[in-house]
C-alpha cells in the first residue's frame, strides 16, 4: 500500500471495496483482500488485524476465537432467542454481523471508541440496520456504567489497544458493572490476548470469580501450555454454559481445535498459588 493512500477517498460500499490504509479517529484503519478465501477483506487497526468480513457469509468466522465464543454463544441459547446483546469494541462488526446471522430476532449494539472508523465500517461491509444493529461512538468504560440494570443477555468484550486490552476493564468495579447490565443468566464473553507467563489469563480469572459462579476458558493447548501468544476466549455467567460434551465436541471439530478448561482444572492452572 502506498504513503498515499492514507489521504485516498475511502470505498464508497462493498462494491467499491479496495486496498489501503485511511485515518480515522484513533490512527490508521488499513483494508487487505484476503488472497485465499473469496469475497473476503480484513480490516487492520494501527496494523494490527481487527476483523475478517465475508462479504457473500456472515456466517464464514476466520478469527479462531469469534469461532469459539460463536460455539459458547449457541450452546447457551436457542437459534429462535430474541437476544439483548452489547459488544464492547467492534472493529468491523464481524462478530455482530454473525449474531444477527444465527440469532435473527436479537437486538445488538456495538460501543466503539472510534466514531470514523464506526462510519467507514457502517458503508463498507453493508451491515444489518438499527434496530438490529446499532453501533455506538463511546468509551465502553464509560457507557456501560449508565446502563439500565439486566438489560442485556450477552455482553462480549473484544477491547484492545494494540494487542493489550485495557487495565480498566480487567478492574473488579467494572466487572461488577456488566454483571449488573446482565440479566441473571445472562453471559459474559470475553476475548483475552496472552503470551507464554499467561498473566492475563490469571489475571482474569481472579477478577471474575469474585463476581460470576461459573468462569470457563478456552483455547487451543498450546496456548494453555505457554509455547505461543495467542487468544483465550473465557466466559462468565451464575448459570451454566449449556450441554458440556456438546461444546467440548464442537470445540475439538474446530479447524483450530481448541480445549475448554473449567471448573478445579481451571482454578488449579491459572488460579492464585
Amino acid at each position: 500500500m502506498g504513503a498515499d493512500a492514507r489521504t485516498d477517498v475511502p470505498p464508497a460500499g462493498p462494491e467499491d471495496l479496495r486496498e489501503g490504509q485511511w485515518p480515522v479517529s484513533t490512527g490508521v484503519v488499513a483494508l487487505e483482500r484476503d488472497s485465499y478465501t473469496p469475497d473476503t477483506w480484513t480490516v487492520l487497526v494501527n496494523g494490527v488485524p481487527s476483523s475478517s468480513i465475508n462479504l457473500s457469509d456472515p456466517f464464514h468466522l476466520d478469527f479462531e476465537y469469534m469461532r469459539w465464543m460463536a460455539l459458547i454463544l449457541g450452546n447457551v441459547f436457542d437459534a429462535e432467542a430474541r437476544l439483548r446483546v452489547l459488544h464492547l469494541g467492534g472493529g468491523a462488526a464481524a462478530f455482530p454481523r454473525y449474531v444477527n446471522a444465527a440469532f435473527p430476532e436479537s437486538r445488538q449494539v456495538v460501543v466503539e471508541l472510534d466514531a470514523r472508523l464506526n462510519e467507514l465500517v457502517r458503508g463498507w461491509f453493508d451491515l444489518p440496520r438499527a434496530p438490529m444493529l446499532r453501533l455506538r461512538s463511546g468509551d465502553a468504560l464509560d457507557v456501560v456504567p449508565t446502563l439500565t440494570a439486566a438489560s442485556r443477555d450477552v455482553v462480549v468484550r473484544d477491547v484492545f489497544v494494540g494487542d493489550v486490552t485495557p487495565s480498566g476493564f480487567v478492574d473488579a468495579g467494572f466487572v461488577g458493572e456488566v454483571a449488573r447490565v446482565l440479566a441473571p443468566d445472562g453471559l459474559y464473553l470475553l476475548n483475552v490476548g496472552d503470551g507464554p507467563e499467561l498473566v492475563n489469563v490469571r489475571r482474569e480469572l481472579s477478577t471474575l470469580k469474585g463476581t460470576f459462579g461459573n468462569i470457563i476458558a478456552v483455547s487451543d493447548p498450546a496456548v494453555f501450555k505457554g509455547r505461543r501468544r495467542g487468544n483465550i476466549v473465557m466466559a462468565a455467567s451464575n448459570q451454566g454454559f449449556g450441554d458440556a460434551a456438546r461444546l467440548v465436541k464442537g470445540l475439538l471439530s474446530d479447524p483450530l481445535p481448541a480445549q475448554v478448561l473449567a471448573g478445579n482444572e481451571l482454578e488449579s492452572r491459572f488460579g492464585a498459588k
